[in-house]
């Protein structure tokens, strides 16, 4: 059960340079985020949610100690943050936007220097950590405040695996995470009601934007509980891929309709590899290389579901065919819409793109993500559609990725 809670918006220079107000908000004792949403729907009084004196924030080398004695030899490559003065920038841009007032689930925090960073700053801080070597440690601090700090023995990244059965930590469920932590489901178009930020594995990247943008659509795992907002550090040639345009050979994808048609993709900050601490013996920084594109940089990107995705004709139930609507076009850009069109219902690609305004000689790689929604939702509405193929198609979709 989570104690009371406090949440602001951070007191640090946005990234327009114009200040951002302070405001607390102090849940009454047990929190529970009832349908209303933890974002401020409580009767709890205003108060200040910062702890009493400012924690001391490691320096880096205090850190790089820490890790190199918690880490276990052979361990899966981690990232953190360090340098107290990343941390404090990130927890600045976290607390930029309109979902300042939400918790935030920290993602593998492992020595919490980005932890004491949110929690000077102000905010509710769950820490999802898989290692229990650092649990001790995120457990002390935890006992210097006062509900602000929930720790949590689980692997946010390996959240919700394929198949059924008991699961030991740090695997879990989101339903059984949610459930301990008292979390309920808020409407989709309520405010964003959890902010998740973290490092993404590099090796998982890809995989894991697969597995959230389905997790999206379908309003399940995170999305079930409301319009869950990712900060995550991702790669920089994966961001350039997620906010790709049309026209933009090898690089708009699928994935960069489906990420851009349902949510507001934001760049908060970037920063070079070599201002990460790895778990590395070797003290390596294990950069992935990049033909196509330049990699120099881990992106910290804002990811918010938009209110409006669903409506009458996308909707959690035939969102999977949209999926793979866009996956089908775009598996060769430029290949004329038409054709694609005319194979899926015979002569009816060119009544459906004058209807839509579309030109007759467009390419897949070249239609907007917006055009994408439009011309599923007139899909779904005509008879001349039926979609069998579709739903053929989806039961041997990517689900096999190894999540």
């Amino acid at each position: 059960m989570l104690g009371p809670v406090a949440a602001v918006a951070l007191g640090s220079p946005s990234l327009s340079g114009r200040p951002l107000t302070a405001a607390a908000l102090c849940l009454s004792s047990g929190l529970r985020l009832s349908a209303r949403g933890l974002a401020g729907h409580s009767g709890g009084r205003l108060c200040p949610a910062k702890p009493r004196f400012p924690l001391r924030i490691p320096e880096a080398a205090e850190t790089a100690r820490l890790v190199a004695e918690k880490t276990p030899f052979p361990a899966p490559l981690r990232r953190f943050i360090a340098c107290p003065e990343l941390a404090r920038v990130v927890a600045c841009r976290l607390g930029n936007g309109r979902a300042s007032g939400a918790a935030v689930l920290e993602c593998e925090p492992g020595p919490g220097v980005l932890t004491q960073a949110l929690l000077n700053a102000g905010a509710h801080v769950i820490a999802l950590e898989s290692n229990s070597a650092f649990l001790p440690h995120l457990e002390s601090l935890k006992q210097k405040l006062d509900g602000q700090l929930e720790v949590v023995h689980c692997d946010f990244f390996r959240l919700d695996p394929m198949g059924f059965g008991l699961m030991r930590p740090p695997v879990m469920y989101s339903e059984r995470l949610f459930q301990n932590l008292d979390i309920l489901a808020v409407p989709w178009t309520a405010d964003v009601p959890l902010k998740v930020v973290g490092i993404v594995p590099h090796k998982r990247e890809r995989n894991l934007l697969w597995k959230l943008i389905y997790a999206l659509y379908e309003r399940n795992s995170i999305y079930k509980y409301g319009r869950t907002e990712l900060n995550l550090f991702v790669s920089e040639k994966e961001y350039k891929t997620l906010v790709a345009k049309p026209g933009e050979a090898r690089i708009y994808q699928a994935l960069s309709v489906l990420w851009q048609t349902a949510c507001d993709i934001q760049l908060l900050h970037m920063e070079p590899w070599s201002s990460f601490l790895t778990n590395s013996k070797n003290g390596g920084l294990s950069i992935p290389k990049s033909v196509l594109l330049q990699n120099d940089h881990l992106c910290l990107v804002r990811m918010t579901p938009r209110k409006n995705l669903f409506t009458d004709s996308l909707t959690t139930t035939n969102s999977s065919i949209f999926i793979v609507m866009v996956k089908q076009s775009l598996a060769k850009g430029k290949t004329k819409l038409i054709d694609k069109l005319n194979l899926w219902s015979s002569e009816s690609g060119k009544k459906l793109l004058r209807q839509l305004e579309i030109p007759e000689n467009i390419t897949t790689g070249s239609l907007y993500p917006e055009q994408y929604k439009c011309l599923f939702e007139a899909m779904e509405q005509s008879n001349e559609f039926d979609q069998s193929w579709l739903y053929d198609d989806s039961l041997e979709d990517n689900r096999g990725i190894n999540f």
